[in-house]
C-alpha cells in the first residue's frame, strides 16, 4: 500500500495563511513558517485589540463628559453621582454625543442631576 502524502492539503493550508499575510514586510509574507507565526501573533493581537477598542472609547467619553461637566460649572464624578440619585439612566456614549451635539439638552441633564444633590 502506497504512503499517504499530504501534498494537496499542505498546498492549500500554505496557500491560505500566505493569503493571511498578504501585507506583511518580508518573510513573514512570503515564507510558509515565518508567516504562520505572523498570523497567529496577528490573530491573537487582533482579538485584544476589539477588547481595547472598547476600553479606550469608554475612556474618550468619560473625557468629553468630564469637560462639558466642568464647563456647566460640576465635577464630573459628581455629575454621575448626581444622575444615579435622579434615577437618570443615560450611557456615556450618548451623554458624550449630546454633549457635543446639543449643548442645550445637556445642560438640561446637568441641572437635574445638580438638583439630585
Amino acid at each position: 500500500m502506497a504512503r499517504a502524502v499530504t501534498g494537496r492539503v499542505h498546498k492549500k493550508r500554505a496557500k491560505t495563511v500566505l493569503k493571511r499575510t498578504k501585507g506583511f514586510r518580508g518573510a513573514r509574507s512570503k515564507l510558509y513558517r515565518v508567516a504562520k507565526g505572523a498570523m497567529l501573533k496577528a490573530l491573537s493581537r487582533a482579538y485584544e485589540g476589539r477588547k481595547g477598542k472598547k476600553r479606550d472609547f469608554r475612556g474618550l467619553w468619560i473625557a468629553r463628559i468630564n469637560a462639558a461637566c466642568r464647563n456647566a460649572g460640576i465635577p464630573y464624578s459628581k455629575f454621575i453621582n448626581g444622575l444615579k440619585k435622579a434615577g437618570i439612566i443615560i450611557d456615556r456614549k450618548n451623554l458624550a454625543n449630546l454633549a457635543i451635539t446639543d449643548v442645550n439638552a445637556f445642560n438640561a441633564i446637568v441641572e437635574k442631576a445638580k438638583s439630585a444633590l
